[in-house]
């Protein structure tokens, strides 16, 4: 029989769910171990796996993480707890031996994010980072036609993000709306996927931003910014746009339009590709996410299926922490120029 991996889950609130699914439906992982500082939720986690796959195995129940990376038998943990955490849990993880799949942002600040990428550099161990739209139908079919030649040269690019969070999204935990424990707003939390798509499709090295940010429909209630805006210079010359806010009505589709010699690929709830030639191409999702938390995609899936075929096969990770490190520095340093209102030099993203 064909090694299982033995994973950890440490942190068991919403977006775990959405792993422990995911884990679930890998034929190469097994879940053996789940964490959370909330005893009830871990349990509570325990059950759910066991009630869903009689064959998964025994699940150990810890409420400190430093316990669960010393369980014996792990292979491999996802972090799927709050932002500040990340690094601190990531590093203390893999020099436990253990492989790491961390949910976004991998850090909030970049020296965090290089001493993440250093360690895994120094043990041996794979640190992968959850950027599942990437994985997306839509996103796979941009990145084929680009790298093609059909759509010709990249000559600019633009991404709008309009989704909803409320004075109870942010009452939902302490950490939430701060800059010491989430690092930032919608920016860090909500669009850095967004942002992450644009960057990944304009290519080459973003070098220079300058954006604002502000808090509009819940200032007094929230630290962080709820709108926020940049453009973005590459190494290639290119310029991106973008623009996001949490303060709609609803969370309604994502918008990416990429524009090249040859063509025009736009993404809102369809990829539509325009061609100079006049041909129209239409790309949908495979299988589209619904429910409260859909705005989360059905990528996650596909991604830690993709995770687990890289450890076997001993393949690299696409998204590793050198890969998602350019979507943080972007929103840091949109950040850094929103308080400042000058132009930010990128260095290292």
């Amino acid at each position: 029989m064909e090694k299982r991996w033995k994973v950890g889950i440490i942190g068991c609130g919403g977006i775990a769910q959405i792993h422990r699914d995911a884990l679930l439906a890998c034929p190469d992982a097994e879940i053996s171990a789940v964490c959370d500082v909330v005893r009830e939720r871990a349990e509570s986690m325990a059950a759910a796996i066991a009630d869903a796959d009689s064959e998964n195995g025994p699940v150990e129940v810890f409420e400190d993480w430093h316990d669960l990376v010393s369980h014996p038998g792990l292979d491999a943990v996802h972090l799927c707890t709050p932002h500040f955490l990340h690094a601190e849990m990531a590093i203390g993880a893999m020099q436990a031996g253990l492989h790491v799949l961390t949910e976004k942002p991998m850090a909030i600040a970049l020296a965090d994010a290089e001493a993440m990428n250093r360690v895994a550099g120094e043990t041996g161990k794979r640190l992968g980072v959850c950027f599942q739209n990437r994985y997306n139908n839509t996103s796979t079919r941009m990145r084929a036609v680009l790298a093609s030649g059909r759509a010709g040269k990249v000559r600019g690019g633009r991404a709008i993000v309009t989704w909803n969070r409320g004075a109870d999204y942010y009452g939902s935990g302490p950490w939430r709306g701060t800059w010491k424990e989430e690092g930032g707003g919608v920016m860090i939390n909500q669009a850095i996927h967004t942002l992450d798509l644009l960057q990944w499709m304009l290519g080459g090295n973003p070098v220079s931003l300058k954006g604002s940010m502000d808090t509009r429909l819940l200032s007094g209630i929230i630290e962080v910014e709820d709108v926020a805006e940049a453009l973005i210079r590459f190494e290639n010359g290119v310029n991106g746009l973008f623009y996001a806010t949490n303060s709609y009505c609803t969370d309604a589709p994502v918008q990416l339009e990429i524009v090249c010699e040859h063509s025009v690929m736009r993404l809102d709830d369809v990829l539509t590709i325009r061609y100079d030639d006049g041909e129209t191409e239409t790309v949908a999702e495979n299988d589209v996410a619904t429910g409260e938390k859909a705005y989360w995609g059905c990528g996650h899936k596909i991604l830690v299926a993709d995770w687990y075929r890289c450890m076997k096969t001993g393949e690299a990770f696409p998204i590793d922490g050198h890969a998602a490190i350019t979507a943080l520095g972007l929103v840091l340093g949109l950040y850094e120029s929103g308080r400042t209102g000058k132009l930010v030099t990128l260095q290292g993203v």
